[in-house]
């Protein structure tokens, strides 16, 4: 368990190479949680009300946070805390997620509305318009040709995001879907219900392929193992339950949470998973039905999610479409007893204020994410230093290192951090430099080519 906000967690996220973890809560703070090192955490703050959705870029570069402010903002996950403001919506926004190049961000909001926007640029692209009631959620398929988004309208509309028209819609009268996602090979989406359902749809023939009833309350998250094999549920009813699509079962029920649990993610490789629900905590989960690794699940799903290739279902082909009404038998885990090492103090958390942040209104905004500089990381630390006497604090028990010693490791992490920007920095520029070295070799040949011609 991971211990630091005070509220809700509303959105858990790993980064691609599962080494950190950015949750998300009705605090109005992310936590970004280093994983590997276990030494520590950064809070990030800027949203003026309640976040209510976060997502890594496929290269970890890059963060999206959604916020019931009415903005979506796009962070650099790193010691600064340099974020971009991105307005539009004019209601609280209920997710947000990159396409699969990190190129464009979609936000779904209550105004009604889906929204694309430039990361490069933080400007607005194109707005979606057809559902008639809140949207909850909207995801890019993963080759980034259709968008899915789910309304309280009961409605799941399929967009193309080329012609930018809706070319299909699936209709749930039980009750309204809260959560939509693709599976890995983009073939399939899966909805969760309030009527505490989930539903796996083929977006191709239009069919409901799988309906479980496995839990007692409205399901609020649903996740893919990459794999596309499994599906893991987060439910008001307390539980997590991971079902076996191939199976078509319910294979484990979770428990751990006290109280409704409201988002969970799998890890890109498949062998962790998070959930986050409404009693502040934040679990880490190890799966033990792993049997891909990440370079092989890609290779395996990378026919099917090319851009060139037409879709296929290879992973989830059940012969018709499945009502399950009989309750199923699953392991259950209870995390409560099941957690080693509760003896451990939390990690100490790093409150990360930015200087400053870049608002984007309308589509006129067109500058580039802010660059972190080595000036606006040590005045920031001044600020921070100067409100709050330290810009580190402890959360938990007490683990008795001096002051000092604390102050002097958050040096070294930063330092660690600027070094480690500024290698990435002047590597850019290094390729961009060799690039246009190449160009110029090429144009110096094509001229002696048409001198030794003439």
């Amino acid at each position: 368990p991971f211990r630091g906000h005070t509220a809700a967690v509303t959105g858990v996220a790993f980064d691609p190479n599962a080494a950190e973890l950015v949750t998300c809560s009705v605090d109005r703070f992310l936590i970004l949680w280093k994983l590997k090192t276990q030494c520590s955490a950064y809070r990030f703050s800027g949203h003026a009300e309640a976040v209510t959705s976060v997502e890594f870029s496929p290269d970890g570069q890059v963060l999206a946070s959604a916020s019931q402010d009415h903005t979506v903002r796009l962070w650099i996950p790193c010691i600064h805390g340099e974020s971009s403001v991105l307005k539009g919506h004019t209601a609280p926004v209920r997710s947000v997620s990159f396409s699969h190049d990190g190129y464009s961000v979609v936000s779904a909001s209550n105004d009604k509305l889906i929204k694309i926007w430039s990361v490069c640029y933080q400007r607005l692209l194109f707005t979606l318009f057809q559902h008639t009631g809140w949207v909850c959620c909207a995801k890019f398929s993963p080759d980034g040709r259709i968008i899915a988004s789910c309304a309280e309208d009961k409605s799941i509309n399929i967009w193309d995001t080329r012609n930018k028209i809706c070319i299909n819609t699936f209709s749930d009268y039980e009750g309204f879907p809260t959560f939509v996602d693709f599976n890995p090979s983009g073939t399939c989406i899966a909805s969760a219900g309030s009527n505490n359902t989930v539903k796996l749809w083929d977006i191709r023939t239009n069919k409901l392929l799988q309906h479980f009833k496995v839990h007692r309350a409205g399901v609020n998250c649903i996740s893919f193992h990459p794999s596309g094999n499994y599906l893991i549920t987060a439910s008001s009813d307390g539980t997590l339950k991971i079902l076996d699509l191939l199976g078509e079962r319910l294979s484990y029920t979770l428990h751990g949470h006290k109280g409704p649990v409201l988002s969970v993610a799998f890890s890109k490789g498949g062998d962790k998973f998070a959930s986050g629900g409404v009693d502040a905590q934040v679990l880490l989960w190890k799966t033990n039905f792993d049997t891909l690794n990440y370079e092989e699940v890609l290779e395996h799903n990378f026919r099917r999610a090319h851009i060139d290739d037409p879709p296929n279902l290879l992973d989830v082909y059940p012969r018709s479409s499945h009502i399950h009404d009989e309750r199923f038998k699953s392991v259950e885990v209870d995390a409560t007893f099941d957690v080693p090492d509760i003896q451990t103090p939390d990690p100490v958390i790093i409150d990360i204020r930015a200087p400053s942040c870049i608002s984007t209104p309308g589509v006129d905004k067109s500058e580039e994410l802010p660059r972190p500089s080595a000036s606006s990381a040590r005045s920031s630390k001044r600020k921070a230093e100067n409100e709050n006497g330290s810009a580190v604090l402890s959360v938990g028990q007490h683990r008795g290192i001096s002051s000092s010693v604390d102050c002097a490791l958050d040096h070294i992490v930063g330092q660690l951090e600027m070094l480690t920007l500024t290698i990435s920095i002047l590597e850019k520029r290094l390729t961009c430099t060799e690039d246009r070295l190449k160009e110029c070799i090429k144009d110096q040949q094509k001229m002696l080519l048409k001198e030794n011609q003439n």
